[in-house]
């Protein structure tokens, strides 16, 4: 006789399909630049109830997958602190409030055509208005923008749209038919708790928190730690899902509070890996709710809902971004990020279906809708981002002798951040002709209002630096800041342009051992000079001679520049590595005591006699 299997079974074998579903398919789509959501959405999809059916209770998985949101909203918070978040008000309350007024409106005249009152019309508009948390800020984070002028932007946006979400959830069986009537009382007392709820998390947050964490610290336990980590962000989620708010805002005004605490980054790494998991089974989840069904059955609703929702939101967050003062590129960037609809419109539209405000199947094409944009979003910022370098833009208003310079360039410098800055301001303040070039719009945009003569294009592009009068430089400055890009373009350079020096710029020893292989011609360790500087300044502090100072800066950095040239050798063979670098301490501990010896210098440590 065959029985089911118990439960516990069922979320092995659940947990199992999940895991190898996200194993299997997000390397795959990183490795063609697709980028891990949409490999998590898709993975989703396959394994979800339309096609293989793999997983027993697609609903018990997102509910669990929803404390991925959670947590990722508490890591944004201890990111901001309360002094920050009050310096954004205009941007959460003033362009998150914009945007969403003008995307209703906009959305709401085109649901009258298909939804036959006006209460669903409300409901659906202001329910599609919403982007995805989740999704906007997984993807800022990957693409490392959440600190730049559209990523925060985005941001502010998307926490508004998060503190609206629930009165919006709380006035929909008021609007029900029949609800009309309700009493005012409950409207009331829900206010009430909801002040009174985050009241607390405030001045819980405030005055227990810190004590909490500092017993728990010296505890010096990582298991207690962790506990107490995901003891708060689950409290403060389940406080306000207690008043009907969303876990995410509860857990976000935990992470704000705790932004100024000497725990925020012990309490970051700890939450990290539960959030990065979590995160990914939610996209998962997402996936599954998408029904194949219904796109197979209603192929152009479903179509002219997708379009209609991403044009109208895109012209919304075009006109939101420039009010804001983002560049083009920028408002460019806002409106891949958040033309699609958010997670919090499948509860929108469940319990509107619910009390009837939505049949059946106007609530599954709107569930689809959503979803499919959701899956569009990285596609749609990888459009924008190669619309954007396709072309090096001719800055208008410059003067002969700035077109002459750039024209006739004797340098090239490639990424215009801390390292190309400074290469630029000394040629400019030699009058040497250089083009400078950079990827970054938020960054190029920043350094023309500062009067900076730079180019837009990725100098990784062979094309764009022909644009550029590379065959006229003498050098080639290479300052990206992504080893593998700066690798790539060194390469490449060599290979088309072999009568231009290549300077570059390396992070750290390995990525110098990568340009080293290459055969260019000088490289610079970024981090090195500010080290030997600063190393300088503590000996001096510690009463040290100039003049020995000097001498011993001189013979570490001789010493550790024909360590890395012998090292270059054996930087593929990590056991010779160690080694090399083993006895070279020691080597270098012989020649500071001979040293010592000959200049009659005290030991370190001890104090000069004055």
């Amino acid at each position: 006789m065959v029985t089911n299997p118990p439960p516990l079974e069922n979320l092995l074998l659940d947990s199992l399909i999940l895991l190898a579903a996200a194993v299997v398919a997000v390397p795959l789509f990183r490795r063609f630049g697709l980028g891990s959501v949409l490999g998590y959405l898709c993975a989703g999809v396959v394994i979800g109830p339309d096609v293989l059916a793999l997983i027993a209770d697609p609903g018990a998985t997102h509910t669990l997958s929803e404390f991925g949101v959670v947590m990722l909203l508490f890591i944004i918070g201890l990111e901001l602190s309360p002094a920050r978040l009050w310096v954004m008000r205009r941007q959460v309350f003033g362009f998150g409030g914009l945007q969403v007024i003008l995307s209703t409106a906009l959305l709401a005249g085109a649901a009258l055509f298909w939804l036959d009152e006006w209460r669903s019309t409300l409901i659906v508009s202001l329910g599609l208005a919403l982007s995805s948390t989740a999704v906007g800020l997984q993807l800022l984070s990957e693409r490392k923008q959440i600190t730049s002028a559209h990523g925060r932007q985005a941001f502010a946006i998307l926490l508004f749209q998060d503190l609206i979400a629930i009165p919006l959830l709380a006035v929909i069986p008021l609007l029900a038919s029949g609800a009309a009537d309700a009493p005012r009382d409950e409207i009331v007392q829900r206010a009430l708790a909801t002040i009174g709820v985050i009241g607390l998390i405030v001045i819980g947050g405030r005055f227990l928190l810190r004590p909490m964490f500092r017993a728990v610290a010296k505890a010096q336990s990582v298991e207690v730690f962790s506990a107490s980590a995901l003891l708060v962000v689950l409290g403060a989620a389940w406080l306000v899902q207690s008043v009907g708010l969303s876990m995410g805002l509860g857990a976000f005004l935990g992470g704000v509070l705790l932004a100024e605490s000497e725990f925020r980054h012990e309490l970051e790494s700890h939450i990290e890996p539960f959030k990065g998991l979590l995160l990914g089974l939610f996209f998962m989840s997402v996936g599954m709710y998408v029904d194949l069904d219904v796109i197979v059955a209603l192929p152009w609703t479903v179509l002219a809902g997708i379009l209609l929702l991403l044009s109208m939101k895109a012209a919304v967050l075009y006109v939101t971004g420039a009010v804001a003062g983002l560049a083009h590129d920028g408002r460019l960037q806002l409106v891949g990020l958040l033309s699609m609809g958010g997670e919090f419109a499948f509860v929108v539209f469940a319990e509107a279906s619910r009390v009837q405000l939505l049949s059946a199947t106007q609530r599954d094409v709107l569930v689809v809708v959503v979803g499919v944009s959701m899956a569009l979003t990285p596609l749609l910022l990888m459009w924008i981002d190669r619309s954007q370098t396709r072309a090096l833009p001719v800055s208008p208003h410059l003067d002969e002798p700035a077109l002459a310079a750039t024209e006739q360039p004797r340098v090239i410098i490639a990424g215009f951040g801390r390292v190309g800055q400074v290469v630029a301001r000394l040629l400019r303040a030699q009058g040497i002709p250089f083009t400078a070039l950079e990827n970054d719009p938020e960054q190029l945009a920043l350094a023309r209002r500062f009067g900076a003569q730079l180019y837009f294009g990725d100098p990784s592009r062979p094309d764009l630096l022909r644009a550029a009068h590379i065959e006229r430089a003498e050098v080639f400055v290479l300052a990206t800041d992504d080893p593998d890009v700066n690798v790539r373009t060194a390469r490449m350079v060599k290979r088309l342009f072999p009568n231009v020096r290549v300077l570059a710029r390396a992070r750290n020893r390995r990525h110098a051992f990568r340009l080293m292989d290459l055969s260019v011609d000088g490289v610079v360790r970024e981090n090195f000079p500010g080290g030997l500087e600063l190393s300088r300044a503590v000996m001096l502090a510690l009463g040290v001679d100039r003049h020995l100072v000097d001498e011993r800066i001189s013979l570490f950095r001789d010493h550790d520049e024909a360590l890395l040239r012998e090292q270059h050798l054996i930087w593929d063979d990590e056991a010779a590595l160690v080694q090399s670098s083993i006895s070279a301490e020691r080597e270098l501990a012989r020649l500071f005591q001979s040293h010592r010896a000959k200049s009659d210098d005290p030991e370190p440590g001890s104090p000069s006699e004055t």
